[in-house]
This record gives structure tokens, sequence and C-alpha cells, in this order.
């Protein structure tokens, strides 16, 4: 690597994470979800972040082979599992080393490639297990007259983000549509919504026409587009990043007669619906980092109320049903 490295740090939720590449082009994936958090003083990151933008891959490492495969949108992936380091390779176009217990993780880019969504993740994901947090696939609000907040978890394209919005249009606080951090604390367990753009399909946009004022005449591939929280705080409560309290966890599900109901959830299957959808297995079982996430998620089930949530053609209406339920 050649040249003066550049060196950003985000703070998330006091785990800072540092990032070092010759180029700030090569990182432009971790701005755009974690700009807000830059830090702009001097600080020393407890996770670093190192990129290096070569030819010479390090493809065949040594370790048990945890997972070989085709990854949605980015092509075939390996994860090679070496105990004290974790190996993701996408070949000929890019690797990363994790080690996990010395706060690092080497990214390597082939010049002709930029960072893979898959790559990026795994690496913020283990930069925020180190510092006891876990990313979780959820949406989060908070209660209209409370800083406590419920959690919405179902696989992606059950309508999450339509819920979501439909429940900020009755006084409830967005955190996230989409992904939320829970860490333990002294306090109990706690959670923070990552700060990034919220995609709102045009099924959506139909749906609640609140939403109008934000939205533009293009939509991508998928019918969607992406829309800032600065644009959306015009019309809804945006939340800071400050963690919360977890009043209640709701399993999303499509109604099948039109109507939203709210019905309790055995805490055994919130614990199968959550963990499908957030704990990966490989071909050597549950990685450390995977194992540390099913603990945070048992620990989340067994603190608090779990609901079956059904949105039917108006899902406004979950919002009564969900304050009234978290009251009792």
């Amino acid at each position: 690597m050649t040249g003066a490295a550049a060196t950003v740090c985000y703070d998330l939720n006091g785990q800072v994470i540092g990032i070092s590449a010759e180029r700030a082009e090569l990182w432009p994936s971790f701005d755009l979800m974690l700009g807000t958090l830059r830090v702009n003083e001097a600080v020393e990151p407890g996770f670093r972040i190192d990129i290096l933008e070569t030819s010479a891959l390090p493809e065949n490492p040594e370790g048990k082979l945890a997972f070989d495969g085709e990854v949605p949108l980015d092509g075939h992936c390996r994860i090679i599992d070496a105990g004290d380091v974790v190996h993701l390779v996408f070949p000929g176009l890019q690797t990363a080393s994790i080690r996990a217990d010395e706060g690092l993780a080497e990214i390597r880019v082939h010049p002709d490639s930029k960072v893979k969504w898959t790559l990026l993740m795994m690496v913020l994901d283990a930069a925020l297990d180190s510092g006891g947090q876990h990313m979780l696939h959820t949406a989060g609000l908070t209660l209209p007259d409370s800083g406590a907040l419920v959690l919405i978890h179902a696989p992606s394209g059950t309508g999450k983000s339509t819920t979501s919005m439909a429940l900020a249009s009755q006084g409830f606080g967005l955190c996230s549509d989409d992904v939320m951090i829970l860490g333990a604390t002294s306090e109990g367990t706690l959670a923070w919504g990552m700060p990034r753009k919220v995609k709102i399909h045009r099924n959506t946009a139909a749906m609640l026409p609140f939403l109008s004022p934000c939205l533009g005449d293009r939509w991508d591939a998928e019918g969607e587009q992406a829309v800032s929280l600065e644009r959306l705080a015009d019309i809804i409560r945006i939340e800071d990043v400050r963690p919360r309290p977890v009043a209640a966890l709701l399993h999303l599900a499509r109604s099948t007669d039109g109507q939203t109901r709210l019905t309790p959830l055995a805490r055994t299957d919130a614990m199968v619906a959550l963990a499908t959808d957030n704990v990966r297995t490989g071909l050597t079982g549950l990685l450390p980092m995977q194992k540390r996430r099913m603990a945070s998620i048992a620990a989340l089930v067994r603190a608090v109320p779990t609901f079956t949530l059904e949105v039917g053609s108006s899902p406004a209406d979950a919002a009564g049903l969900i304050r009234g339920a978290v009251e009792e």
C-alpha cells in the first residue's frame, strides 16, 4: 500500500471503530450507513479496519470451511474458520480476515472492485460484537408517550418498513425500519437504531399517502426509493441513536383476512423466529460471534413480552393494539 493512509472513526454507542485506507473511495458504503456517527476529534478506536487495495489476495487460508456458496447480489463466497481468525473470500475480488480477539479486521480489495455488502456487514458485525453489541434484522420504534421501544422482526419483504411508517404516522418514533443494535447493560437489554436511509416501496407509498412529500418520481429496479432520515423528519419523529429499553418484541405476519390483530406468542416460538432470521449456521456449526448473538437474543426474549402482529389492509390499526398490550 503506497501513500499515506486516511483514517476515519465512528462511534457505535461507545464502541469506536477506526477505518484506515489509502483512498476514501474505498469505504463509501461504511460512510453511507455510519456517516452521522463519525467522530471528528482524535480518539483511539476499540476496533480497527484496515482496507488495502491490492491484487495479492490470500484466497486459500488455512482453517475449516464454514461456508461455500452463492450470496444474494454479491456472488460466490467462502468463509473459513481458523479459530482465532475468520476469513471471507470472494474469489478474484476481495478478502477479509477478522481477528476479533485483537479488535482488528483486514480487508483486501482488488483494484477493480468495491467492498461487497456481505463483507462489510460481517466486518461491522465483528466490530459491534467485540464491544458486546449485536446487529439484528428488526425494525425499532419508540412508543408515543415513552422512551421505551418495540422491536418488529420478520424476513425481508414481509412489510417491516410499511408497518414502521404506519406506526410513525400514529405518533411512534422511528429508530430504524430494518437494523437495530442490541446490547446487554447493567440496566438490562437496550437497543438503538442504525441511522441509515429508509427504502420506501411504491406499494407502501400507495398505501400511506402521507409519505408523498418525501418521495420523487424515480423508482429503482425493485420499485423502491431510498429516503434520508432528514427528509422523513419533516413528517414523522426520527429518534436519535441513544440506547433505549425494549418494551416488547413483535413477530410480523401478513393477515389472511385483512384484519390487523396482536396476539401473544410463546417465547420459544419468538426465539426460533428471531434466531432463524439473525443467526447463521455454517458447515462447522455456529461461529463464536453467532453463539454470542444467540445468547443476546435469548436474553431479550426472556426479558420482554412477545407477540405476533398480523397486519391487514390498515396497518395503522396496529398502533392502538401495541399501546394497549404494552400498557397491560
